[in-house]
């Protein structure tokens, strides 16, 4: 059976019960994905790097902290110094730099993460899709929660996954926006390999964590694996 790795959201969290939860989601998650909006690149704010660094405090596992902001070299030092693992950056945000972005974040120790709003091509990255750890597909337009799927970036993920094979490549697929029973089969098949879970996938099923978990776990077991997979 694959191996699917998941990632809670943290802006869809209860922040009324903050400790609770990572306390809870550090022993189950693979990995934390904490939304960084500046207003400017989307319509919305969000998450911090002071946010990073609380989370720090509880958490064992990874942070992967994803930049949509107009400027992302501005995020790139304070993040580190906040217990971030890995930023993951907008291919439309990183024209013009992103040689020097992907060298100054692996010599601070991170990990890289690449993603692509709905509408960008895999072509727009493919000068240096080699040298990223994981690629993202935006499955809704960025910046708010909640929004409906769109099946279209099902051909985008089994792209990805082509071109990994072709050319030899590790990095590994993610998924962000609309993950949830409705759509786990079609984008597991298609080749994800990391769900990003938010309100519909994780945090709305209960308001028990460990209760709202299990009801995910049951959705993604229910899942049937190809043999090809």
């Amino acid at each position: 059976m694959k191996k699917v790795y998941i990632s809670p959201s943290l802006m869809c969290m209860d922040l009324l019960k903050f400790k609770e939860q990572i306390e809870f989601l550090d022993k189950a998650a693979d990995y934390f994905h904490i939304d960084i909006m500046d207003g400017h690149y989307v319509p919305n704010l969000t998450l911090s790097p002071f946010f990073v660094q609380q989370v720090n405090r509880i958490s064992t596992k990874p942070l992967d902290c994803h930049l949509m902001v107009t400027q992302p070299e501005n995020y790139i030092d304070e993040l580190a110094k906040s217990g971030c693992n890995m930023i993951t950056l907008h291919v439309e945000t990183i024209s013009g730099q992103a040689f020097r972005l992907f060298e100054k974040i692996a010599r601070l120790g991170m990990k890289i993460g690449l993603i692509f709003n709905p509408e960008t091509p895999i072509e727009a990255a493919k000068y240096y899709l080699h040298k990223v750890d994981k690629v993202t597909v935006l499955t809704v337009d960025p910046g708010f929660a909640g929004q409906c799927f769109i099946p279209e970036m099902l051909q985008k993920i089994e792209e990805l996954k082509r071109y990994r094979q072709q050319h030899h490549l590790n990095y590994l697929i993610e998924i962000d926006g609309s993950c949830n029973p409705k759509t786990f089969n079609r984008l597991i098949k298609a080749g994800a390999d990391v769900l990003i879970v938010g309100s519909s996938g994780l945090f709305n099923n209960d308001p028990d964590i460990s209760k709202a978990w299990q009801i995910m776990q049951d959705s993604i077991s229910a899942v049937e694996f190809s043999p090809n997979f």
